[in-house]
């Protein structure tokens, strides 16, 4: 069996041949310019859908193709590359990396599993929450590897009990699991660095709008929909897996046993935590320390490189030269990530430059489209189609479209922008929609159609509280 798919040998071939077709007898549907920017972002959705080639490699596209066509210098095609945003994200990622190697993410989710109790709906809860914590300062991804291992533990006492595995075990084990993938999705909600989706809409919003949503000014809208989409996917999950009757005190002992692993908190730990704690607190309180000290100009992304750099540079050991990371740490660093965002501002800053962004509101702006169905429309359609495609990809093709249409019906673009981009961190139907889905169906204890069974249900619900979202809670934030 080939290990190149035929649907990515396709996407290979169709995606530039479609480009050059369309170079070739031109439709007129704009522009010149405008219809070369349509070319190239229907080549790079190709791509993205297919994966033919990495989504980094993909995003590296308009570099070469939008000076090529005359659609943007070099020079200003190459400044998305190099956005505020792009460093903020960078920051993030060492603080990620520097909690992950001296492992305080894991005693920190340790912890909260410990602190909420060892009934089994206690004990799903627990790694519910940890995750999700987690999730919105490192990636989905690390998060649901960090809870895997942790989570098979408490599971094989169950297997290797004197009952065997049975359907109340079963259940507990599909419910740990889907909860571990489905609070990763949604918790990285809550923060600006905790997923990707949400620094491309703040990058737009920043180079497009000259529009400005402040780390505590995210926080206050993602993380209460964070928390409330937690508590509605607990609440689904042992609802329609329920293991009454299952009973097992030895999980507290698993827990106790992977903390003792990890021994007592190092002093790299401590210096990682107080690092993370004055960062997020400088996050949180940065307008109010600017109006203390206005001359200061403290921006999220000097905050982020501020920590970043405090981690390089910061002596664990002044007479050993030592310190919590080295360069060659960042060996391990998502810089594919860093590429995404700036392909996915280079293609927004594209789609504004050659009036397709303009075409677009004042098409909808001549039509009778009720708002609050055409907010529901856009919600609903991100948030299913993100299913089968990367979330970042999908937001940074969207997000200047959404931009648009907010515009065309007169709507503060935040009010549309917010909720459709959260759509597409709503993913829980099937494996390949997140990687924490797929991690946790490798796991063997969750089938394709118990995902989607549960997933189908969340969607919808997912889709109910954005629309909300749109309606009455962002015109009392913003």
């Amino acid at each position: 069996m080939s290990n190149y798919p035929l649907s990515k040998r396709l996407g290979l071939i169709i995606g530039p041949l479609l480009f050059i077709l369309l170079q070739i007898f031109q439709f007129n549907l704009i522009s010149e310019k405008a219809d070369t920017v349509i070319a190239i972002a229907l080549w790079m959705v190709i791509w993205w859908i297919t994966e033919a080639v990495s989504i980094s490699v993909t995003a590296l596209l308009p570099l070469f193709l939008f000076p090529l066509f005359k659609v943007m210098p070099m020079d200003e095609v190459g400044a998305n590359y190099g956005s505020p945003i792009v460093f903020l994200f960078f920051g993030g990622f060492v603080l990620a990396l520097a909690l992950e190697k001296v492992n305080l993410h894991k005693r920190i989710a340790l912890n909260i599993i410990k602190f909420t109790g060892t009934t089994p709906n206690k004990v799903i809860l627990g790694f519910m929450i940890a995750t999700a914590f987690m999730s919105m300062w490192i990636s989905n991804t690390a998060s649901a590897v960090v809870m895997l291992p942790i989570a098979m533990s408490v599971i094989n006492l169950l297997i290797n009990d004197t009952d065997g595995f049975t359907k109340q075990d079963q259940n507990f084990a599909l419910s740990v699991m889907l909860g571990i993938a489905f609070s990763a999705n949604a918790g990285g909600i809550a923060t600006i660095i905790g997923t990707p989706p949400n620094s491309i809409l703040i990058g737009l919003l920043e180079n497009e709008y000259n529009m400005e949503i402040s780390f505590l000014n995210w926080l206050m809208v993602g993380l209460p929909f964070s928390v409330i989409l937690i508590a509605i996917i607990y609440v689904v999950l042992i609802k329609l897996f329920p293991n009454k009757g299952l009973k097992f005190s030895a999980s507290k002992t698993v827990i106790v046993e992977e903390l003792n692993k990890l021994g007592k908190i190092s002093s790299k730990e401590r210096q990682v935590l107080v690092t993370f704690a004055v960062i997020v607190s400088l996050w949180i309180f940065r307008t109010v320390i600017n109006g203390v000290f206005p001359q200061l100009g403290l921006t999220d992304t000097m905050i982020s490189i501020l920590g970043a750099l405090a981690l390089f540079v910061v002596p664990h050991k002044f007479n050993k030269g030592e310190f919590i990371l080295e360069w060659k740490d960042t060996q391990k660093l998502a810089w594919g990530i860093l590429i995404l965002f700036g392909g996915g501002l280079a293609l927004a800053k594209g789609m504004s430059a050659s009036g397709i962004v303009d075409i677009v509101a004042e098409t909808i702006s001549k039509s009778e489209i009720s708002v609050l169905f055409t907010a529901s429309l856009l919600i609903f359609l991100m948030l299913f189609m993100t299913e089968l495609m990367s979330n970042v990809a999908l937001t940074a093709v969207l997000a200047p479209v959404v931009a648009g249409i907010a515009i065309g019906l007169e709507v503060p673009i935040l009010y549309l922008l917010i909720p459709v981009t959260m759509a597409s961190s709503c993913a829980f139907m099937l494996p390949m929609a997140t990687p924490p889905n797929a991690i946790v169906f490798a796991s063997g204890f969750v089938k394709v159609h118990q995902m989607a069974r549960v997933g189908v249900i969340l969607n919808f619900i997912s889709v109910l509280l954005l629309i909300f979202m749109f309606q009455y809670v962002l015109p009392l934030i913003f």
